[in-house]
Parts: C-alpha cells; structure tokens; sequence
C-alpha cells in the first residue's frame, strides 16, 4: 500500500500516563507533538498510517510504558468520506501552523543578518553562530517536510524562503572573509 492510499487510514493511539511524577507525561505529549500527532482531545491522537510516523510513536509507546501508563493503538478510517476528509483538514493545518511558525523564524534569521550586517559585525564567531542556526532550519524543514504527508499550502513558500535564508547566509560569509582579509566586500547589484 503507497503512502498515498494509506493516508485514508489512521493511526488514533489513547494514552494514559499518571499525572506524577509528570516528567513522563510531559515526555510523551512532547514526542507525540514533536511527531506531529495530531490531538483529538485528552489523551487521544492521530497520525496518518505511513511509515514516517514508526520511530516516534514508538518512542511515545516506550516512555508511556516507563512512566507506568497505557499506550493503546487502533486503526481506524472515517465512518465516511467526510469524515475522512475533516480529520484530513485538521492534520493539514496543524501542519500549516507548523510551516508558518518556520517562516517567522525564517524572518528572524534573515533579520538577525541583516542587523550584523548593518552594525558591521562580520566575525568568525559570528559567521558561525548563524551557520548553525541555519543548520538549524534545514534539519526544521526536513522534520515539517516529512511528517507533511497531505502538503499543506504552505510547503512552496517554506522552500523558497529556506533557499533565501542560505543566499544570506552564503553573502554574510563572504562579508566576514572578505572583512578578515581586508579584500572589498561584495559589490551591490544595480536594479
């Protein structure tokens, strides 16, 4: 079965963890969202049935059983196409919410730039620090793309904006080279 045909089916999982000591219930409801579990109400969640879900849900099952709780798994489809289909919509836009969280932070990392830039700060420790955060919002990007089974809206805009962010990067770099090495920075484009 592709992924495709799967995801008229779901994996709707109830879980029950006692509330202390509640490192564990925290553990678990953070895997299940990390995941991108899509929560039906208390203690119940949902994903499609496709393999891309396997590991964390298996790790949410592991450390309901650690804290002493219940992990249990059914799989279900909508009673009907409708319902199929709603449970489609509101996975879709938990991932819509997710991608729109990536181009906020997008923003910040092209504005954190622009700031070094404009005061002049082109340090290698710097140069470094935002690698890493762009390093950062490529692992974010691979993470929302691959639990973005139905491809919210929003995935284009993310891509192009991720593309953006590593031409900033990649002129900061050769801002900071440029400014260790005394050489002339990069020379402005007419428009």
């Amino acid at each position: 079965m592709s992924d495709v045909d799967a995801a008229g089916r779901w994996l709707v999982f109830v879980v029950k963890v006692p509330a202390e000591p509640s490192r564990f219930r925290v553990a678990v409801w953070r895997e299940l969202r990390k995941v991108g579990a899509l929560s039906l109400g208390q203690g119940v969640w949902a994903v499609p049935d496709v393999p891309v879900f396997a590991d964390g849900i298996a790790r949410a099952r592991e450390m309901t059983g650690k804290g002493g709780g219940q992990f249990v798994t059914l799989v279900a489809s909508g009673r009907d196409g409708e319902d199929g289909e709603r449970l489609r919509e509101m996975f879709t836009a938990a991932r819509s919410a997710d991608w729109t969280e990536f181009l906020a932070d997008c923003g910040k990392f092209e504005a954190e730039l622009a700031k070094e830039i404009a005061i002049g700060k082109f340090t290698l420790a710097e140069l470094e620090e935002e690698e890493q955060s762009l390093e950062r919002l490529r692992r974010w990007h691979r993470d929302l793309t691959a639990r973005d089974v139905f491809g919210a809206p929003e995935t284009g805009e993310a891509a192009r904006r991720l593309r953006e962010c590593a031409a900033a990067c990649e002129d900061y770099a050769e801002r900071v080279f440029a400014a260790l090495h005394q050489m002339p920075g990069p020379v402005e484009e007419e428009r």
